[in-house]
Parts: structure tokens; C-alpha cells; sequence
């Protein structure tokens, strides 16, 4: 059970204090209610292009990292297509310098043209590297499209495609953080060796001064049903061919979403996995498989990824992957395979919550999602889940209808001859 206290300021910025005074640590975790779903379609990849702003400099502060490295401590951030958070950890006796930092750069980005065109490059490196230029790097800009037709998931969190970051230009940056980075979009979690009193006093000294801004409403279109199986063949040089199969399925805070996230275990976690045991081990078609939910805010997908044996015909082993979902679409599961994998998820709840910083990281989430106290009911959400739900649900999610499939060809490039 985390233990955590609550409060907002009158600007809009929602607090939740974590004390754990065993820790000689203080974590700070700003989590912006902005990802790539908010972008427009023609201006992708802006929210990660942030995350690296956010970096190069604030109002007050030229470079953000020295100051907090002259103290101990040490930053990161990620950016998803529902989220970006920003987090910074330090001995708790210097925890102020983590307060002056976060607040000065949520107040005012020292917005300039070097900065920018440092950042661009930066991204669009980022880009070619991961996406362009890696075996496999480029199954998202493919398979997300496939997946999505009206809903932004349907472009990877990086960007639709790089000119979109090469054109980004000064005023539709600053438009961007006026319109996502203020107080009123944000949640900012204090955890670790400090007092719920004290962290009060430094949030409204540091961050009540900053102006709300207009809280960010949200209109994105929602994606249809999918009306029946979509699938998309493409070739690469790469070393094996590949299948990632991708099944709509509810949003995070649904209830059957526990359910389905159950499923995924049950089809590909681990190698007592039935897609990885009858896939690999007997049929050997198959050199890995797995099953995994991309657990988003807005309905998701669930996942199923491999990469076949050679020589394996790519089109016999798609037709493998079906058989096995089909078998869990109209046979009740037993319940000792069920309580396996509602085990294993309760564990991962457990471990996930030794760190600090992963406690205040789902604190922060917990309560975009609506109630930060969901932190504590997660474990209890998969125990509930029964095997006419496992059925139920699998009848839904796995139907072909409801998958996009991506049959990704290895195709060797022929060698040049040299005389």
C-alpha cells in the first residue's frame, strides 16, 4: 500500500506528497498531460521534440543539468503518445534545487533559435537511428497506421515522418508549450525523505507564482470498430522474417482491461507461454514470440510479435498464431494456468513499487487516470478477473476481424560482384 497525501494549487497544478523517510532520497516527477496523440497530423512529433527542449535551458537557467548534478542528483524523461513526465532524483537535504529547477522551466523556456535547430537535429538523428536505419526500426510507422485509421495512435510517438520535425519552426514551438505546459495540465508528485508539510511549502513557494495557463481540452476523433482483418506485407534487409499482429482492445481504465492484459500473458509472457511453447518449442516455427498490451489511455492494441525460423513459411506460421488465439476464443481457461499468469502480474505490481521513483512515476499516473489511489488497487483488479471474463473478453479482442497484421519479409540485398 503506497500512502500518499494530496493537494492543488490555485493555479491548477495537482500535488501528491509520498513520504518515505527510510530513503535518504527526494524524487521530483512532473507528468505533462500532453503526448503525440495530442499533435496535429501535419505537425508530428512535437511532444518529443519537447522532451529535448525541456533540456536545453529556462528563463533562469542557461544549462538545467549542472546545477542539479553540483547537487547529486540526476534527470531523465520519456514521452509516450498519452504522456510526457519528467523526473529527477537527489540526496533529500538538497531537494529545494529540484523545485527551482522544474519550476523555472514550467514557467518559461528559453526559447531560442540554436536551442531548436540543437534539439532538431537531435530528433531527427534519433529518427534515422531507431527508425530508419535498424533492422525492425520501422514496424510502427508501418503497423500503427494499419491499426488506426482516424485515431493520432496511428503515428508512432517519434513522428509521422521527419520533415516534420526538419520544418519546425520557432512560433509553432511556442505554441506548443503555451498550449501543454503550464500548471494546469500538470501533475507534479514530491517523494522520498521529506514531510508532507515541507513539500507543501516549497511546491506553492517555487511553483504558485507560475500563471495557470487554460487547461488543455481535449477532441480526438475515435477510432471505429474495426469491420474486418487488414494486412500488410512488406520486405526488408533484415535477418529473419517476422509477424506482429495487432488486436484492438479497451482503454486503461476499462474494466475489462485486466482482462485482456491477462490474455497477453496467457498467450506470449514468458516461455510457459502457449503461443511460445507450441511456436517454438514443438512446431519450431518460430524463433521468439511474445504477447504484450501497449496499455494506453484511449483503447489500445494488444500485441503479438515473432520472428520465424529460417526457412519457416510465413504464412503457415500467421495461420499457427490464429489456431492458438482461436483455442482461448472457445475453450474456458483452467484456473491454474489463470492464477500463473495473475501471479506473475501481481508480482511485477510488487517489484515495480520497490524503487522511489517508479512509486511516484504510477502515482502520477494513477491520478490522470482519475484517482491516484488506483496506485493501490491493481493487484486486487487482477485477482478479480475470472475465466469466463479470460473468454469473454478473448472473443472480442482476438477475433480476425479485429487484427492488423504485418507480414515483414527478410530479404537479403544482393552483394555487389567485384571483379
Amino acid at each position: 500500500m503506497i500512502q500518499f497525501k494530496e493537494f492543488t494549487l490555485e493555479n491548477g497544478l495537482q500535488v501528491i506528497v509520498h513520504e518515505d523517510l527510510t530513503s535518504p532520497m527526494a524524487v521530483l516527477n512532473i507528468l505533462y498531460n500532453v503526448g503525440s496523440r495530442d499533435e496535429d497530423e501535419d505537425h508530428t512529433g512535437f511532444a518529443h521534440l519537447f522532451e529535448h527542449l525541456m533540456f536545453s535551458g529556462s528563463k533562469n537557467i542557461p544549462v538545467y543539468d549542472e546545477p542539479l548534478q553540483r547537487v547529486g542528483g540526476e534527470n531523465n524523461a520519456f514521452t509516450s503518445p498519452d504522456i510526457t513526465n519528467y523526473y529527477l532524483s537527489l540526496p533529500a537535504q538538497n531537494i529545494e534545487t529540484g523545485f527551482w529547477l522544474e519550476s523555472d522551466r514550467m514557467l518559461e523556456l528559453a526559447f531560442s533559435e540554436n536551442g531548436l535547430e540543437v534539439q532538431r537535429k537531435v530528433v531527427v538523428e534519433e529518427f534515422k537511428q531507431n527508425y530508419l536505419n535498424q533492422p525492425y526500426g520501422d514496424v510502427w510507422l508501418k503497423l500503427r497506421p494499419l491499426a488506426y485509421e482516424n485515431h493520432p495512435y496511428k503515428w508512432a510517438t517519434i513522428g509521422k515522418e521527419i520533415s516534420h520535425i526538419e520544418n519546425a519552426v520557432m512560433d509553432d514551438v511556442k505554441a506548443f508549450f503555451r498550449k501543454h505546459y503550464s500548471p494546469a495540465n500538470a501533475i507534479l508528485v514530491v517523494a522520498g525523505n521529506v514531510t508532507f508539510e515541507r513539500a507543501k511549502e516549497l511546491t506553492e513557494k517555487w511553483f504558485g507564482p507560475i500563471p495557470s495557463g487554460v487547461k488543455y481540452e481535449r477532441n480526438i476523433p475515435a477510432e471505429p470498430a474495426q469491420a474486418g482483418p487488414r494486412v500488410l506485407e512488406t520486405t526488408a534487409d533484415v535477418p529473419l522474417s517476422a509477424i506482429y499482429k495487432a488486436y484492438h482492445m479497451p482503454s486503461r481504465t476499462h474494466q475489462d482491461y485486466h482482462a485482456v492484459d491477462l490474455i497477453s500473458d496467457i498467450l506470449g509472457r514468458g516461455k510457459s507461454s502457449r503461443l511460445y511453447n507450441k511456436l517454438v518449442k514443438e512446431q519450431k516455427l518460430f524463433n521468439s514470440i511474445t504477447a504484450s498490451v501497449s496499455g494506453s489511455i484511449e483503447p489500445g492494441l494488444l500485441i503479438i510479435q515473432g520472428k520465424l525460423h529460417e526457412g519457416a513459411d510465413i504464412h503457415e506460421a500467421n495461420a499457427a498464431i490464429e489456431a492458438i488465439n482461436q483455442e482461448l476464443m472457445e475453450q474456458l481457461v483452467d484456473e491454474e494456468e489463470l492464477n500463473k499468469v495473475k501471479n506473475q502480474a501481481e508480482t511485477t505490481i510488487v517489484f515495480s513499487e520497490i524503487e522511489l521513483l517508479n512509486r511516484a512515476m504510477n502515482l502520477a499516473y494513477s491520478k490522470l487516470l482519475g484517482d491516484t489511489n488506483l496506485v493501490n488497487l491493481e493487484g486486487e483488479k487482477v485477482q478479480a478477473v475470472t475465466p469466463a471474463d479470460i473468454l469473454r473478453c478473448a472473443k472480442q479482442v482476438l477475433s480476425p476481424n479485429n487484427c492488423s497484421t504485418l507480414l515483414y519479409r527478410a530479404e537479403k540485398k544482393e552483394e555487389p560482384v567485384t571483379a
